[in-house]
């Protein structure tokens, strides 16, 4: 018999909301919130971020998708911070043997710029999610309903690793 030696698996992640109408409504991208920018239209906070970075780990672990878990017919999710469902994701991930190595997020949006919040963002969902996060941000250069626009998608990638 030989010994057990360590698994990886990947797990990708999408979300994607469209803005808000509704001037009240606060953008938060990673945990953070974007003053004077429009908001996203969503059940909980509409946070793409943490909502991609949740699907890729759970996907990564096999146990499901954002919506199975924290379903947006549920009221108690109405309005909810997306970052602590995303702490109870990386927590679900852990309980089910796997540590999370790390996670990347493409933020597809024409603005707000995350370049100066790039930091913080990056810090406050590694802090959640307790293992590397990177995020990056990418432009549509004017195309589809992102480039004309009128919402913010995220695309992520999530490493874990196990004995198996």
């Amino acid at each position: 018999m030989s010994a057990s030696r360590p698994t990886m698996r990947v797990g990708q992640g999408f979300d994607v909301h469209r803005f808000s109408d509704d001037p009240l409504r606060r953008l938060v991208l990673g945990g953070c919130e974007f003053a004077g920018e429009r908001g996203l239209v969503g059940h909980s906070d509409a946070d793409v971020i943490a909502h991609a970075c949740a699907d890729a780990l759970l996907g990564a672990a096999g146990l499901g998708d954002i919506g199975m878990h924290f379903p947006d017919t549920d009221e108690r999710f109405a309005g909810a911070d997306s970052m602590m469902l995303l702490q109870l994701v990386a927590g679900m991930v852990r309980d089910a043997g796997w540590a999370v190595a790390n996670v990347h997020a493409s933020v597809i949006c024409e603005r707000p710029k995350l370049a100066p919040r790039r930091n913080e963002i990056e810090a406050a969902l590694t802090a959640r999610i307790d293992a590397p996060v990177a995020v990056t941000g990418n432009r549509a250069e004017g195309l589809g309903a992102i480039g004309r626009r009128e919402g913010i998608a995220c695309l992520a990638v999530a490493l874990i690793e196990g004995e198996r």
